[in-house]
């Protein structure tokens, strides 16, 4: 008897004319995407894993050292609290985050919230502020003998809630880290078909259940990517879990660098950091699937009509102006406050803006490097899928859980055995690896809702891989890149163990300055660098939130 065997699938073929006027196709197998990814794609992406993975590289050397060290601090009864603590803390950033931010960038770009525009850009603006100096606007707001203490002492409230430990940290980098899950959840709000949600209210189901039902579920991906962003930062910060006493990764890795001067140890720390990280990373990926976000259609490009709130409206408004004013309003009343007491007592303010300058001139440097070094990466991990795109995908976030300290230590020790010591490039080079994840999170979700059958149109016509991404897929695509490279830019000018470690000597920065002047306890010197950071960044948050208006 003839076995019957299923046929398999035969790739489909585009024709077209090349330059020569000879006919070229393109083949590629039924799922839609090309065979096998280019060597000019998995070429440069094989070198931004490398140096993503050099951290990594060092903390293996450095915990090999440690010898029988290193099982006794692993299976210590501390090693365990650090690892419960950080775990907890990433794990409720990344859910307060996305509950914060989804409601705002749903109401300042598909609903019609009064002042919807002033409120997206207001509510973008935490972002600018560094968490160390949101950490001590907290302390200084809610801590002991701190501003709400003074106000309801007359009321006989003598004692506040305690502030530092957990509910502290928390709240601190769920305030100065929400920006990450909106910028995200926002630029794929523009990005989606508004037909659908049409569709589903001529069917007669109100806002909220078209939301739930239609919007929620295509926003999963960017939810998750933003969630993940924000998690991490959690896991690597060092200033605010430090100010404010609560025993996570960083804090015991700074204390065995620094204290014990023990780096094998820290070492070991830090690669149980590594491990937390990857497995945040399984579940991020979990919770975002592998939807496909593009029209199948043609489609129309155009703004969907505002969703009326109604009776809602007010408390909408209530909601917006609570977030701004604890996000951006409390900074910066305590940085006023400490600048004024500064000038009444004639303290000077010498060469702020060449650190100004420095800072903005490094974050845009930056900015460049790691939307160029994302690209590759996030064309691998979404348009071939495979096992290679995906371990790209992941390699490149390591950098950013771990600690400043470690990156800039591994760079330290790559950078003294060449002649880039002590150079401008090599911190570049450093900040690019830190903070690449940023870039490819927000590439990915851009690529995601681009439909690969443009660019296998253009391959069709006999334009190169390099060509068809240069002249469709980053057009199609500038959006997200924008976005990833002003997260990368704001952070940048932000970061302060990579820039303390890797600097050249004299080399100034707004970070710098704000570091020196706190570790002195000289906050009234503290708070002009830190208002400047901040209006320096805002320049191109505002910008980034204007492109993004939603059109009339």
């Amino acid at each position: 008897m003839q076995t019957l065997r299923p046929r398999a699938a035969r790739p489909t073929v585009l024709p077209g004319f090349g330059r020569s006027g000879r006919p070229v196709v393109v083949r590629r197998p039924a799922t839609g995407r090309l065979a096998s990814p280019p060597t000019v794609l998995w070429l440069p992406a094989l070198f931004v894993v490398a140096l993503a993975l050099l951290p990594l590289g060092y903390l293996v050397v450095r915990a090999a050292e440690a010898g029988p060290l290193f099982w006794e601090t692993v299976l210590r009864e501390k090693t365990a609290r650090v690892v419960l603590n950080s775990a907890l803390l990433a794990a409720a950033v990344a859910g307060s985050t996305a509950l914060l931010a989804v409601p705002l960038a749903w109401l300042t770009t598909r609903t019609d919230l009064p002042g919807r525009r002033v409120w997206g850009s207001l509510a973008v603006l935490p972002i600018v502020v560094p968490s160390y100096v949101g950490a001590l606007a907290v302390v200084a707001a809610f801590g002991p003998r701190g501003s709400l203490q003074g106000v309801l002492e007359p009321l006989g409230v003598d004692r506040l809630p305690s502030i530092y430990g957990f509910s502290g940290t928390w709240l601190t980098l769920t305030l100065f880290t929400y920006p990450y899950v909106l910028l995200a959840v926002r630029a794929a709000l523009q990005g989606i078909d508004p037909a659908l949600a049409e569709a589903a209210r001529g069917l007669g189901h109100g806002p909220w259940r078209v939301f739930a039902s239609t919007t929620l579920p295509q926003l999963r991906p960017s939810i998750a990517g933003g969630a993940l962003l924000a998690a991490l930062y959690a896991l690597g910060d060092f200033g605010v879990p430090t100010l404010l006493r609560y025993d996570a990764f960083t804090r015991a890795v700074f204390v065995q660098y620094r204290s014990a001067m023990d780096r094998s140890a820290a070492a070991v720390l830090a690669l149980l950091l590594v491990a937390v990280t990857v497995g945040l990373i399984l579940v991020e990926s979990r919770l975002r699937g592998s939807a496909t976000l593009h029209r199948i259609g043609s489609g129309a490009a155009r703004s969907p009509r505002p969703v009326p709130l109604g009776r809602w409206k007010a408390p909408a408004v209530a909601f917006c102006a609570l977030t701004v004013a604890l996000a951006l309003g409390l900074p910066l009343l305590v940085l006023g406050g400490w600048l004024v007491q500064a000038a009444r007592s004639g303290t000077t303010f010498d060469d702020l803006g060449i650190a100004a300058v420095h800072s903005l001139s490094l974050g845009a440097w930056t900015a460049i490097a790691a939307t160029a070094a994302s690209l590759p990466i996030a064309l691998l991990a979404v348009r071939f899928p495979g096992r290679w795109g995906m371990l790209a995908e992941r390699v490149s976030v390591l950098g950013y859980a771990l600690p400043g300290i470690v990156v800039a230590l591994a760079f330290v020790a790559l950078g003294v055995r060449t002649p880039f010591h002590q150079t401008l490039a090599l911190l570049v080079v450093a900040y690019a690896v830190r903070f690449l994840p940023e870039a490819v999170a927000a590439n990915r979700l851009s690529l995601l809702q681009i439909n690969p059958r443009l660019e296998e149109a253009a391959r069709g016509l006999g334009a190169t891989v390099v060509a068809a991404v240069r002249r469709v897929t980053v057009p199609l695509a500038r959006p997200g890149l924008l976005a990833g490279a002003s997260l990368v830019l704001l952070t940048t000018m932000k970061e302060l163990p990579v820039t303390l470690l890797l600097s050249p000597t004299g080399y100034d920065t707004l970070a710098t300055r704000i570091w020196t002047a706190a570790n002195d306890a000289a906050f009234g010197q503290a708070a002009a660098p830190a208002l400047l950071l901040v209006a320096v960044s805002a320049v191109p948050t505002l910008l980034l939130a204007t492109r993004e208006r939603p059109r009339a």
